[in-house]
């Protein structure tokens, strides 16, 4: 897949974070002025004990399980679980419930790891263009030779070289990107036999 041509890299340097995304510092008060208002800081989650944590087990291994199944596995009572599970998705440590998806039977037949370089300080302002892609499935910012990986899936690679010269290419913050191939992928999610998960 073609690359943005070398000249679209001399404007400004690409960051490259040595911290995790949710650490990326605005610029200090003696620096430029930043870019987007920076995000509300997220309360902190509090702490999980062991019942918190086998019920994150259960519900990523079966997100359908009812309250009436985790509080039997758990041995706590329904009114216990169902307040648990509510402590967990208000604090944020769950994030949503849905279905693992084999995205070629579903049509998506074509899978694609793109690596971004983009402007110094436009995480937050790419991030919100790549999360209105189609077939975006994950986004993370990360450090080394690139910036941002992205997790695509399309029906085809016609579709694929669309959404990658066409919309992706088209970001103003986007330097330069680089589509890696998914010729075959296994999904890694919980599994019973994995006792040490969320340990």
């Amino acid at each position: 897949m073609a690359d943005k041509g070398e000249e679209q890299r001399r404007a400004t340097p690409a960051v490259t974070p040595s911290v995790a995304p949710s650490a990326v510092p605005s610029a200090a008060p003696s620096a430029a002025p930043a870019g987007p208002a920076a995000e509300p800081p997220v309360p902190p989650a509090r702490p999980l004990d062991s019942i918190d944590r086998d019920i994150l087990r259960i519900l990523q291994t079966d997100g359908r399980a009812s309250i009436r199944s985790v509080a039997e596995r758990v041995h706590v009572s329904r009114a216990n679980a169902y307040a648990r599970i509510n402590r967990l998705v208000e604090d944020g440590v769950i994030r949503g419930f849905g279905a693992r998806v084999d995205h070629e039977r579903a049509g998506q037949g074509a899978s694609a790891y793109i690596t971004l370089k983009i402007v110094q300080n436009s995480w937050r302002t790419v991030r919100e263009q790549l999360q209105a892609l189609p077939g975006a499935t994950h986004i993370a910012l990360v450090s080394g030779d690139f910036d941002v990986l992205l997790l695509v899936h399309t029906p085809d690679n016609r579709a694929l070289r669309e959404l990658v010269l066409t919309r992706i290419q088209s970001i103003p913050e986007v330097l330069s990107t680089r589509t890696l191939l998914v010729f075959e992928e296994t999904d890694l999610g919980p599994r019973p036999d994995r006792p040490a998960e969320l340990a």
